[in-house]
């Protein structure tokens, strides 16, 4: 017996009734379902071609997780790399600046460091205990002489950082800032 039911929704389905013998010998009918229009398809096969499928998109995320995970946390790393680089720029260009302004009273060097360390410690994200170091040199701190500001830091990152680290060495950030006295 076949009938041909037309649905709004999906294409023409053919209904079927088997008679199975299941493995405790009952004699059940089914109803078999074929939605292709090329004619119909045993059970089998495309309960085969199903199982065949079942769980590839599961294996491919899983092949492709790390890697995009590495992406991620690469970018993530970079960025903050980034950001402490402008931080130490500036904090260098700050205490240049505020050495060379007129005054009564001259910044020392070591006033010139303390205003680096001050910007630097404010702002830097840190994951770790590292500090910038500063270098000052005033040139006599006389008009016209030049007042040069050098800010070191060890970037340690969150996870791919202490990794480079341990390949290549420490990644240093650093940077100089040159300024004439008024």
């Amino acid at each position: 017996m076949i009938n041909v039911v037309m649905s709004p929704r999906v294409l023409p389905s053919i209904e079927t009734r088997c008679l199975v013998q299941t493995a405790t010998g009952e004699r059940v009918y089914r109803i078999r379902h074929d939605q292709r229009r090329g004619g119909m398809m045993p059970i089998n096969r495309t309960a085969l071609i199903r199982r065949r499928w079942r769980g590839g998109a599961a294996v491919e995320f899983a092949l492709v997780l790390p890697l995009l995970l590495l992406i991620v946390f690469a970018t993530i790393e970079f960025s903050l790399a980034l950001y402490d680089k402008a931080v130490i720029t500036n904090a260098a260009r700050e205490a240049a600046r505020a050495g060379v302004v007129v005054r009564t009273m001259r910044l020392t060097n070591d006033q010139i460091e303390a205003r680096a360390l001050s910007y630097a410690s404010n702002r830097l994200i840190s994951f770790g205990s590292s500090t910038p170091t500063v270098t000052v040199n005033n040139g006599g701190g006389v008009s016209g002489a030049n007042l040069t500001v050098t800010v070191n830091y060890t970037f340690r990152g969150l996870g791919l950082g202490p990794m480079l680290s341990a390949l290549a060495g420490p990644i240093v950030l650093s940077s100089t800032a040159t300024m004439i006295n008024e």
